[in-house]
């Protein structure tokens, strides 16, 4: 069971969920201050989770992770890089590395564990993308394009691969009280709470708890779909 991101807020919620349903989560970090939080927060899980580095990066290293696990059933795909601006006055650079990391150096991931999965016939993928992906607001064009490409790879996947027994969903969360997100809430929380009819943000709780869902048995009739969750924000005008 790979998580990817598996420093964030809701990997580290996510991760003590799958351990209760006898499932071995393998957290991804990629610098030490990642692996330090994952392991200070869930001390009390000692030999019952492992940790990697993935770096998208260093794509080249992406192998790395197979090379003594060959047995990855399930994968919460939760990286994603941090770049948000004007699509008009981002850095060329920076836009093209952004880019290779959170398409190209996704989909290699994608490939390495579909290949895992083949061998077993069995397989489930989600990744979490995001409601900006439909609705992105100003300074957000790179990061829902790149979380669009997401989408399109993993939908493929499933279509592909569904005969072999492998699935594939990406959730789209709206205001979620995580990281970054949990920052941007509290600065604008009146103003947000108009936007979304059932005036609720969503918890880290609420959010890994959903994931299970959608890796257990009940959920595998869901393949190849995108599937919003933000309280009915993107529903009207």
């Amino acid at each position: 069971m790979l998580i990817t991101g598996g420093s964030c807020g809701i990997a580290l919620a996510l991760a003590p969920l799958l351990i209760s349903e006898d499932l071995f989560p393998i957290l991804t970090f990629r610098n030490s201050k990642g692996e330090k939080k994952i392991k200070e927060s869930l001390s009390g899980w000692k030999g019952r989770y492992d940790t990697t580095f993935l770096d998208f990066g260093l794509p080249g290293k992406m192998g790395d992770i197979f090379s003594e696990r060959t047995d990855i059933n399930y994968m919460v795909d939760l990286a994603q890089g941090d770049y948000e601006t004007l699509v008009a006055s981002a850095n060329p650079e920076t836009l093209s590395q952004y880019m290779a990391e959170n398409i190209a150096a996704r989909a290699q991931l994608v490939r390495l564990v579909s290949r895992s999965m083949v061998r077993k016939r069995f397989g489930r993928m989600i990744f979490v993308s995001s409601v900006a992906a439909g609705m992105p607001g100003k300074g957000q064009g790179l990061y829902a394009s790149s979380k669009l490409a997401a989408e399109g790879i993993y939908r493929n996947v499933g279509l592909e691969l569904a005969a072999r027994g492998i699935t594939t969903i990406s959730l789209r969360p709206g205001y979620v009280a995580s990281g970054r997100g949990d920052k941007f809430i509290e600065k604008n929380r009146p103003t947000l709470l108009k936007k979304i009819p059932g005036a609720c943000f969503i918890s880290e709780a609420t959010l890994a708890k959903t994931l299970v869902f959608f890796l257990s048995d009940t959920g595998i009739a869901f393949n190849g779909v995108n599937l919003t969750m933000d309280g009915g924000m993107s529903c009207g005008k």
